[in-house]
């Protein structure tokens, strides 16, 4: 009977009956089997897949401002125009130049023709002949140099377009319009920062890198981003590379992942938990963390015979994770273990198990055990 009293008279003594311990009130869980997820966890923190400092390649005033700070830019968005002008008078100064030199070389070319065939004649010397060809070379040149000289200032008029070179999100605007801009200035105009998708750098103790490795030959990891309390799961995304040297101060490695980011909950700069999946355990066995204990010569825990007395079972634990810890050796399946009221236990103690209510309610104190020396 649960919680009372059981005679029998002792074989010494017929005449005084001995009391049996009573039952120890604990709280038991089952053995479970099912598929059990092994990550690798580690701090990391979020960096921009793609930075753009947009700056300008050739001096101006800024005559217009097309971007609201932290507004979404596609690539090649104008973001600022610079007064246009003087490129725009340039290139009319220098197609004014090349119209001349092209007519100067028509005459050119037209005289050589008539040359020619005065020389074929006799009436034209073999030296005037060919300075005029001479002539001609020297305009042909001319004409190119004058066309370089408009396709390089059409390039310095395209300058005057101040646009981002990738898609992202503009930051913190630099300067004002109607200030003038030099290609110089540190800061530029704006930063533009790309976060879809975006990376995360983490890293993980150098003795974790075989098994990253072997099953990085076996295909694509997934990493999973947690909020730093834990709480939110941020992205799924997937491992990129293992750096190329491990920290010898530190002992550890650094990986890189990248995640879609659609929902923009990674933000650049942000410390986030990262979660490496390494493998999932089919058919592990999981019972509660609070399960195990730890005695001189390692895990142990209890199970709760079908006689509700218990036996000390020593276990091999693969890892404990979000209060289950995995067991690779010394239970089974189906197999009952206490996970709270440990303290009062022996071997073969006899146990009552509380269910429900009762088992909420209960204050087992199974922290004291620690405390006991």
């Amino acid at each position: 009977m649960a919680g009372g009293s059981f005679w029998h008279f002792d074989r010494r003594s017929q005449a005084e009956p001995v009391p049996l311990p009573a039952a120890v009130p604990v709280v038991t869980a089952t053995v479970t089997s099912k598929d059990v997820p092994i990550y690798l966890r580690g701090i990391g923190t979020v960096i921009a897949y793609n930075t753009d400092v947009v700056r300008s390649q050739i001096q101006g005033q800024l005559t217009q401002i097309t971007f609201t700070e932290g507004q979404t830019v596609k690539a090649g968005d104008l973001l600022a125009q610079i007064d246009p002008r003087p490129y725009q008078a340039e290139i009319e100064q220098q197609t004014a130049n090349r119209d001349r030199d092209e007519a100067q070389l028509m005459n050119a070319q037209a005289n050589l023709s008539r040359y020619t065939q005065l020389g074929d004649k006799g009436y034209a010397t073999p030296q005037l002949v060919e300075t005029q060809k001479a002539q001609v070379a020297q305009l042909e040149a001319a004409v190119k140099a004058d066309q370089a000289l408009i396709d390089q200032a059409k390039v310095q008029l395209s300058y005057t377009r101040l646009t981002s070179a990738i898609p992202g999100i503009t930051g913190v605007r630099q300067i004002d319009v109607g200030n003038i801009i030099h290609p110089t200035d540190p800061s530029g105009l704006v930063v533009v920062t790309q976060i879809e998708p975006i990376s995360l750098l983490f890293t993980l103790p150098q003795t974790d890198l075989p098994r990253i490795q072997e099953q990085m030959a076996k295909g694509p990891m997934k990493v999973i981003a947690y909020s730093q309390d834990n709480k939110i799961k941020l992205d799924e995304g997937k491992l990129l590379l293992v750096n190329n040297e491990i920290a010898q101060t530190t002992g550890t490695v650094q990986l890189k992942a990248e995640f879609p980011n659609a929902q923009h909950r990674l933000w650049p700069g942000q410390l986030v938990n990262a979660r490496l999946l390494l493998e999932t355990r089919k058919n592990g066995l999981t019972v509660a963390a609070s399960a195990v204990q730890q005695g001189q010569n390692g895990s142990y825990v209890y199970v709760v015979k079908p006689d509700k007395t218990v036996e000390l079972r020593p276990v091999t634990v693969a890892e404990i994770s979000e209060g289950k810890a995995l067991i690779d050796q010394g239970l089974k399946a189906g197999e009952v273990v206490v996970v709270d009221g440990q303290y009062r236990l022996q071997v073969g103690s006899r146990v009552e198990e509380l269910h429900g209510k009762a088992a909420r309610e209960a204050d087992l104190q199974s922290s004291v055990q620690e405390a006991i020396p």
